[in-house]
């Protein structure tokens, strides 16, 4: 593997299906609780996210976390949002991450602060996700800070992600900001939680029409919902998803409604495997992180690669 990539570039370059988790901070500064997730993932992904302050509350940093996520053996893919940093603070924290050892970033806008526990902050937004993706890419290909002043050495080789959402409208559209961030440098993209197969599909139709799956890599992204009320609450409450009547139908009408959250997760991503251009899933189970390795599992995805070979996932 070359040095310069991160494990998860690797995987993608060499047609891996690729498996990615999700890991959010604690509002405290212990971080025993991201090294204990990271511990129930090790093995079953291949590399995991760590949020940025996600829904605009205050946890411990995303690139904190990572390093615990790194000593647990766990491949870290540092979220990097534009709401509370203008672009010398999100290139000094770049540095800083690369130097130890993170890799993979993954770039967003970030959710206004209005939605998090300090309603009333000062927010910068000096950049959106696509400036700091074309920023990312600058720092690591040109060797130039956004200033246009140069790196003269030990510039950070990211692998640069990006989020996209098939179900926002307008729904055309999306494709549209999508191929917006792969032009800017987005080489992979994750995206928003997916229940609503028919739409995904549809979406990943523009997205082969414009051959924007041959320029990225491109993950669907899973969650396992724990029980028909929660389902119902993402349902109406939760903007940006779509959540079928079948599905919150399923749940409430199941015995054991956790078991039924894998199942569900399961048959989604045997579904996802087939749809030509998706070369991965983004495992959402945050706060619930035990319950990966038996998603993983169960959909044939295992072995994962290991250090110094690469397996193919059976399946």
């Amino acid at each position: 593997m070359n040095e310069n990539k991160s494990r998860l570039q690797t995987l993608f370059e060499q047609g891996e299906f690729v498996v990615t988790g999700e890991i959010g901070p604690p509002k405290s500064a212990n971080g025993g609780g991201i090294k204990k997730h990271a511990e129930h993932l090790k093995g079953y992904v291949d590399a995991t996210n760590l949020t940025d302050n996600q829904t605009a509350i205050v946890r411990l940093s995303s690139i904190a976390a990572g390093m615990h996520v790194l000593k647990a053996g766990v491949e870290p893919i540092v979220q990097m949002t534009c709401r509370d940093r203008n672009r010398i603070a999100i290139q000094s924290d770049l540095l800083g991450a690369y130097s130890l050892g993170m890799k993979n970033v993954l770039c967003l806008t970030g959710d206004h602060q209005s939605f998090g526990n300090h309603p009333t902050a000062a927010n910068v937004f000096d950049l959106d996700s696509i400036q700091l993706i074309r920023m990312v890419k600058r720092m690591r290909d040109e060797k130039v800070f956004a200033c246009g002043e140069e790196i003269k050495k030990d510039e950070p080789k990211f692998f640069i992600g990006a989020v996209a959402n098939p179900f926002a409208d307008p729904f055309d559209v999306r494709v549209y900001r999508m191929e917006k961030k792969i032009n800017a440098g987005a080489q992979f993209f994750q995206t928003q939680i997916i229940f609503d197969m028919e739409r995904f599909e549809r979406w990943m139709e523009l997205v082969r029409e414009r051959g924007l799956h041959e320029r990225a890599y491109i993950m669907a992204g899973i969650m396992p919902v724990k029980s028909a009320k929660v389902a119902a609450y993402m349902q109406k409450c939760v903007s940006g998803m779509i959540v079928p009547d079948e599905m919150v139908a399923r749940l409430k009408k199941a015995e054991d409604q956790q078991a039924e959250a894998v199942e569900i997760c399961v048959e989604q991503i045997k579904h996802i495997r087939n749809i030509k251009g998706v070369k991965g899933v983004h495992i959402m189970a945050v706060g619930w992180e035990e319950i990966v390795p038996g998603i993983v599992e169960k959909a044939g995805l295992l072995p994962r690669p290991q250090s110094g070979g690469i397996a193919r996932a059976a399946g």
